[in-house]
């Protein structure tokens, strides 16, 4: 039985690893006709409101809108429409919770970002969505 894709969360920080699970999402979107979510999860706790934005935060969200650009970009030019969102928390945790609650068809991970944490085969956050995830995922080396 085929599963009908129309919605793909893809992952970005920025890495190249990031960007060849971009260019698998894109490939398999443009043959399904589905669009692409690009996810950016700031590993920080979400400011609260009446706080104003620190340093750090204005250096993240800066970095993000850069790579969002980028990917809208290289999506735009393969005819993929691409959404982005930026989030705050741990990566691997809200990458499953974004893909769980908005409804998304399938993950694209890079096997590895730019995170610090590194294991023998597959970084940590990939490794975390693969196991977590309620919904199909798919790793690009």
């Amino acid at each position: 039985m085929a599963i009908k894709i129309s919605s793909i969360l893809v992952p970005l920080d920025g890495s190249s690893n990031s960007f060849r699970g971009l260019d698998a999402a894109i490939h398999m979107a443009r043959e399904s006709h589905a669009t692409i979510t690009g996810l950016y999860v700031m590993g920080i706790t979400k400011p609260r409101p009446n706080n104003p934005i620190t340093p750090l935060e204005k250096i993240l969200l800066k970095n993000a809108q850069k790579i969002m650009k980028k990917a809208k970009l290289k999506s735009a030019k393969k005819g993929v429409l691409f959404h982005d969102r930026v989030t705050y928390g741990d990566e691997g945790k809200r990458i499953v919770e974004v893909a769980d609650t908005k409804n998304f068809d399938l993950i694209v991970i890079g096997s590895r970002g730019m995170g610090a944490a590194k294991e023998i085969f597959l970084g940590s956050t990939s490794n975390y969505v693969l196991h977590k995830s309620k919904k199909s995922v798919l790793i690009v080396k």
